[in-house]
């Protein structure tokens, strides 16, 4: 078991305390002092006053700076976060600054990829495998099956199985374009036996821009969205859904753009979710457990962020009962 002793911070801490309490009881019994000669009530009052501006001082310089930073470094050592901990707003010591530069120096590519493996795992089993989804796709099924459509229930089965192959397996590896396109027609295929007529989604690209559909991301970056699209978006508008992915190259770039007709998002809501968007931040990761919709959006910019660095992620914007668009801009990877 390990001594709390061994750490600079509890030994700091103590000491901390020690000296606070100690300068309590100075405050004390000069206080009682002034009042019994009734003297040195200015320089008492004086006392208080500079006492509580340091311990304010203290909690907003030293504090809560430092509990940001043992977060992230505890968000580090479980393996939820990598990028955060080069990213220190105030880290404990220039040596330790210093330390972890090297650090990022050292890792390359490959390394990060490892690393990330666990948490796209965890964000596999968290947002894609949805207990409502299934709950609802079985539920299609035994409504074919009832109405004694054999063919639509081989499809859709044969569908189902498909889409969870895909998203269960090698989750850490990059994937073409083609492929998660592949896996949202599969996807679309299921929500049909659903929503019916009631959702259309369509995929535009310009022709010379084929090739960019061999271009590699992340494995799972745009069902989720999709998902989140169909469940936020449309699921609750009455009359029928578009959802449109478009499909735009830079020099440098790939440029997708999922976009819905459905109630669009609040400005209160979408403010703050861009907030987090713009960086792989503290609280986000966190905030995974026990939490499923929206967040998902997240998950996949955290993802996007650890592999390839912060100018790249997803930007959103909404009107109320327009649409939303969910840009995602990722480097031109190629096999």
């Amino acid at each position: 078991m390990k001594h709390k002793s061994r750490y600079l911070s509890f030994r700091v801490f103590i000491l901390f305390c020690s000296m606070t309490l100690l300068a309590f009881i100075m405050m004390f019994f000069l206080t009682i002092i002034a009042i019994k000669d009734n003297k040195y009530i200015l320089f008492v009052t004086a006392g208080y006053t500079a006492f509580i501006v340091l311990l304010y001082m203290g909690f907003r310089w030293v504090y809560k700076p430092y509990k940001e930073t043992n977060k992230t470094l505890s968000l580090f050592s479980e393996g939820s976060i990598l990028q955060g901990i080069f990213e220190l707003r105030c880290p404990l010591s220039e040596q330790m600054d210093d330390a972890t530069k090297r650090f990022k120096v050292m890792l390359d590519t490959k390394e990060l990829f490892k690393l990330s493996k666990k948490q796209a795992e965890y964000l596999a089993l968290q947002n894609q495998i949805n207990p409502h989804f299934l709950y609802n796709t079985l539920e299609g099924i035994r409504s074919e099956a009832l109405c004694s459509g054999m063919d639509g229930v081989a499809n859709m089965t044969e569908a189902l199985g498909t889409f969870f192959r895909y998203t269960i397996s090698n989750v850490d590896h990059l994937v073409s374009l083609e492929d998660e396109l592949s896996n949202i027609q599969n996807y679309y295929m299921i929500q049909q036996y659903r929503f019916g007529d009631r959702l259309n989604v369509r995929v535009e690209y310009e022709e010379e821009e084929k090739d960019a559909l061999m271009l590699l991301l992340p494995k799972l970056t745009l069902q989720p969205i999709v998902e989140n699209s169909i469940y936020h978006g449309i699921e609750r508008k009455i009359g029928k859904g578009n959802l449109r992915i478009k499909i735009q190259t830079t020099t440098d770039r790939l440029i997708i753009v999922i976009s819905d007709d459905g109630l669009g998002i609040e400005k209160e809501q979408l403010d703050p979710l861009n907030k987090k968007l713009r960086s792989t931040y503290l609280d986000d990761v966190t905030q995974l457990k026990g939490k499923q919709g929206g967040i998902a959006i997240v998950n996949v910019n955290n993802r996007i962020k650890l592999l390839f660095g912060d100018e790249y992620g997803i930007y959103i914007t909404s009107t109320i009962h327009v649409g939303t668009d969910v840009t995602i801009t990722l480097p031109k990877v190629k096999e």
